[in-house]
């Protein structure tokens, strides 16, 4: 089993900045895509960013530009700068892992999700 921890979130004023970070741990064996989806009030789950293992990012259109993922191979952890944030921002963000077994078995785990509001 991987357990993933985020930290961050809070409430910010439009026009302000964030961070977010995401960590697993547990039984690893080699964790490849991590990342952040979102889910707001009354809407589904989307993703907001990944990144692969060798450091290659990919972000929703909705965040180009604003947010930045990086990651720390070595401590299994991964960063979600989030600047210039806009009211529809505002959503409960989850940290996910996409882990492999020694078997080569994919496992998907993800975090609790931790609260993100932009208001004035």
């Amino acid at each position: 089993q991987v357990q993933l921890v985020e930290y961050g979130g809070g409430l910010v004023e439009p026009g302000g900045s964030l961070s977010l970070s995401c960590t697993a741990s547990g039984s690893i064996f080699r964790i490849e895509n991590m990342g952040w989806y979102r889910q707001g009030p009354g809407e589904q789950r989307e993703l907001v960013a990944f990144i692969t293992k060798s450091g290659n990012t990919d972000y929703a259109d909705s965040v180009k530009g604003r947010f930045t993922l990086s990651r720390d191979n070595a401590k299994n952890t991964v960063y979600l700068q989030m600047n210039n944030l806009k009211p529809e921002d505002t959503a409960v963000y989850f940290c996910y892992a996409v882990h492999f077994t020694s078997r080569n078995e994919v496992e998907n785990y993800w975090g609790q999700g931790t609260q993100v509001a932009v208001s004035s």
